[in-house]
């Protein structure tokens, strides 16, 4: 069994590896809908800062339904993140995290009203650490041509 200190240094740890995630939000239609977002911070898995703009469809519908996971996978393994998110305006912190790629991908700077803070609120992960692409292949071959149980790496859930 992994400790639960263990655990939560392979998330952070598979979370910063993978500077992209995907968060999955409810449309406002009702469909469950999957955007890259580039993670800006988190000290801990359970709170995660994404830029956005105030005006997204995702916006709209993440204050009429704030349930949201998000999902990073990388060389490392695979993270998922269930929880909640908030718009946030925040100058101060948005000015803090604001870089190169917000220029890149944001209208406007810190000071545009329309840009602010996404808040992701975790209330668990769901976590595989993976072993790499070459040692999961000759487990998958272990596994088709043995009896023995293939060993995929670690994997686990954490209440955060």
């Amino acid at each position: 069994m992994t400790d639960h200190t263990d655990e939560l240094k392979t998330i952070t740890d598979i979370m910063r590896s993978t500077k992209v995630a995907s968060l999955a939000y409810v449309s406002q239609q009702g469909d469950l809908v999957s955007v890259p977002m580039g993670t800006q911070d988190f000290e801990h898995p359970h709170t995660v800062w994404f830029l956005t703009e105030r005006s997204t469809e995702k916006v709209a519908a993440i204050a009429a339904d704030p349930r949201v996971n998000v999902h990073y996978a990388g060389k490392g393994g695979w993270v998922s993140l269930a929880g909640t998110a908030r718009f946030v305006d925040d100058r101060e912190k948005l000015r803090q995290l604001w870089d190169a790629s917000a220029d890149a991908f944001m209208s406007g700077k810190p000071e545009d009203p329309d840009n602010g803070l996404l808040e992701i609120t975790a209330s668990s992960a769901e976590y595989w650490d993976s072993p790499g692409a070459v040692a999961v292949a000759v487990q998958l071959v272990k596994g088709i041509v043995s009896d023995e149980q293939p060993d995929m790496g670690e994997s686990g859930v954490v209440r955060l």
